[in-house]
């Protein structure tokens, strides 16, 4: 089976979540006796690759190289504009990790505009789809009635690293990782640790780490001017891996995900978790999370205050949060994936 990928995500320097999936998803795929094409935007060690520059240009080159190349499948794990532009000409698989650009929560612009532009005809002509979870496929199934649910596969993600030792909390330490933006919910999360009682915010830190987003601009001044709240930018792996080794509790109060691989990443570390009941972070943590309601403050605050004042559901949490993570791998991703595409092609 030939296969040619988008996987200019994965070669970014700063990943957000769809280029941290493609990476993963990537690096296993590469390991199967399969015929692939990498196609980036930069020259990359990597064998089979293909470099082209610009960015609408890119997309052209890339669509004009998978009818050439006569390849079985063109993957596309986090844009529809070649999809879109290739029509039926060659059999795609998009991989649609969320649908925010058709939901009610804040969104940027640009990114939801292009997405209403293309998604219908992308999903309509694609040969396969795949999903970054089993919310995010019945979201699309609800949204385009007129497509049969045995052309979607949810295949889920894994974590960043296979095997990591389980988190040593420092006792000090609220976690929160996600670039700054409305849907992620770090406004709320600011007031609601600012509304702990003084002994916890006296023990406790709120350490956001993310790059800048999109309207933002209120995130950070609330980061800057509450006591006890630091933001740290973005941070390499290193960084990041050191963060979840001594978080004392992970907070991600997000408003819509369509997977949330950093709550992957604590749950494997046994890091208690935090969460909203929101699109696929439920399907994610399964027992292994304090739940809220992301749209009120008091719900944050009384869920943070409950973790921190109760050793004994800390300790719960941290037992179940591996058994949970170990459900979600990259190899079961590849896995359902090329289960899903051989399927297509009879």
């Amino acid at each position: 089976m030939k296969l040619v990928i988008d996987a200019r995500e994965a070669f970014t320097q700063k990943k957000a979540g769809k280029g941290q999936w493609t990476k993963g998803f990537l690096d296993e795929l590469t390991t199967r006796d399969i015929d692939l094409t990498v196609l980036t935007h930069t020259s990359q060690n990597v064998e089979s690759t293909v470099a082209f520059s610009g960015k609408l240009l890119w997309h052209l080159a890339a669509s004009k190289f998978a009818k050439i190349s006569q390849c079985d499948f063109y993957i596309s794990p986090t844009s529809f504009i070649a999809p879109y532009l290739l029509k039926k000409k060659v059999n795609t698989v998009p991989i649609i990790h969320d649908l925010i650009a058709f939901s009610d929560e804040p969104h940027e612009r640009r990114a939801k505009f292009i997405e209403r532009l293309l998604i219908n005809k992308t999903v309509m002509n694609a040969k396969h789809i795949c999903t970054a979870s089993e919310s995010t496929r019945q979201d699309l199934l609800k949204k385009f009635p007129n497509l049969s649910p045995s052309s979607v596969t949810s295949i889920f993600a894994g974590p960043m690293f296979v095997q990591m030792p389980q988190a040593v909390p420092d006792q000090k330490t609220i976690l929160c990782v996600g670039t700054l933006c409305p849907r992620k919910n770090q406004e709320r999360l600011i007031k609601a640790y600012a509304a702990l009682p003084q002994h916890l915010k006296s023990q406790y830190r709120l350490v956001l780490v993310g790059a800048r987003g999109w309207d933002d601009a209120e995130i950070l001044r609330l980061s800057r001017i509450t006591e006890g709240v630091e933001w740290k930018d973005y941070v390499s792996d290193e960084e990041y891996q050191l963060l979840l080794s001594t978080a004392t509790v992970f907070a991600y109060p997000s408003l819509y995900e369509g997977f949330g691989m950093q709550i992957l990443d604590a749950l494997q570390r046994g890091i208690p978790i935090l969460t909203s009941n929101r699109g696929s972070l439920k399907e994610v943590t399964g027992n292994a999370a304090v739940v809220v309601e992301p749209e009120s403050v008091q719900s944050i605050t009384t869920g943070l205050q409950t973790l921190l004042e109760s050793a004994s559901l800390r300790s719960e949490y941290a037992s179940k949060g591996p058994i949970q993570a170990e459900i979600f791998t990259w190899k079961r991703t590849v896995d359902l994936f090329l289960e899903a595409i051989e399927s297509a092609v009879y």
